[in-house]
């Protein structure tokens, strides 16, 4: 068993718009720079991306109405790894949940950085959505 960090924020926005903004692997670069440090280019049936860490395919759920944006990154090294997020309603807004699993070998400081991105990337997220991007 591995841990787990639920990271989630309020967005003042319906949670359509939030699904429909999130979910599109073309808008990543303006929110995910965790992910997408670079544009993101479709391949097959995968996107590709320049990250902090490499290049990365990544892999979407299909588009579904219950708020999940679930993705699989695959690491230079062939690693994949699994990433569930979801945007549930939460009042007259949204709350955007990303659970990030601790990978194998991973420290608590490298463990406790991953975090930290993650929460940077969904404040940026939140403020381009509440500005209306």
């Amino acid at each position: 068993m591995r841990d787990v960090k639920h990271i989630s924020t309020y967005i003042d926005r319906p949670p359509g718009d939030v699904y429909e903004f999130a979910s599109n692997p073309e808008n990543l670069p303006r929110w995910a720079a965790g992910l997408a440090s670079s544009e993101i280019k479709r391949e097959g049936d995968s996107w590709v991306a320049e990250a902090p860490f490499g290049k990365v395919k990544i892999r979407f759920s299909g588009a579904n109405r219950f708020g999940v944006m679930d993705h699989d990154v695959e690491l230079e090294s062939g690693l994949i790894v699994h990433n569930p997020m979801r945007v549930v309603p939460n009042g007259d807004g949204s709350e955007f949940i990303f659970t990030l699993l601790r990978q194998p070998g991973m420290s608590d400081e490298q463990f406790s950085e991953d975090a930290s991105a993650v929460d940077k990337d969904l404040k940026t997220l939140k403020e381009l959505l509440e500005r209306n991007f």
